[in-house]
């Protein structure tokens, strides 16, 4: 029986080294898994899935998808990065896959934005999914980061602007909830002010 399965995790979480080393496994195992990512995400070029650790591999836009395909049962595995950009109804589309299509779809993403805020892809697959799983990563402390905290470019953090504004640890930091309440990104950011 096919699942659909949300691995989020905060930034810097290695979600996106681990999506691509899932597609690898299946790989290994003579099965087919694809990698798909919101057209949102163009830090890296639009068909290029990369990590900070430079793991990278090609993609497939979500909007590109070929639902025929998947109703071939031509892929074994659906890998979803950047999965918190998705919208209600490309959740549910996935929801449809696992069950109508019996193809597991495996989907890494962000929880929450930098104001504590669900995304909505994460939203609904929270709701949704039948596995949920917690990538994890830790704070400056060395607690365990759960907040994503944007840079504010002073050697603080900003909990006010657009939801979506692309980056990595140019713009962004993972903290513990203490620290993210305090708005304190750890020494090493604050003394670049």
């Amino acid at each position: 029986m096919a699942k659909l399965y949300f691995r989020y995790g905060a930034m810097s979480s290695s979600k996106t080294a681990n999506a691509i080393m899932v597609k690898y496994n299946y790989g290994e195992q003579g099965q087919r898994a694809i990698l798909v990512k919101p057209r949102t995400d163009t830090r890296d070029g639009l068909h290029i899935m990369k990590s900070r650790s430079g793991v990278m591999d090609e993609c497939t836009l979500f909007d590109e998808l070929d639902m025929q395909a998947v109703k071939r049962r031509d892929y074994d595995c659906i890998i979803v990065d950047e999965a918190q950009f998705l919208s209600k109804k490309e959740v549910e589309l996935l929801t449809d896959i696992v069950d109508d299509y019996n193809v597991p779809v495996i989907c890494y993403g962000l929880r929450a934005d930098f104001r504590g805020e669900l995304f909505e892809g994460s939203k609904w697959l929270l709701a949704w999914a039948d596995s949920i799983e917690e990538v994890k990563t830790i704070c400056w402390c060395g607690r365990k980061a759960i907040c994503n905290a944007r840079l504010d470019g002073k050697g603080g953090i900003t909990k006010q602007g657009e939801q979506v504004v692309l980056g990595a640890d140019d713009k962004y930091v993972s903290l513990c909830r203490r620290h993210w309440k305090q708005g304190d990104p750890g020494p090493n950011l604050r003394n670049k002010k």
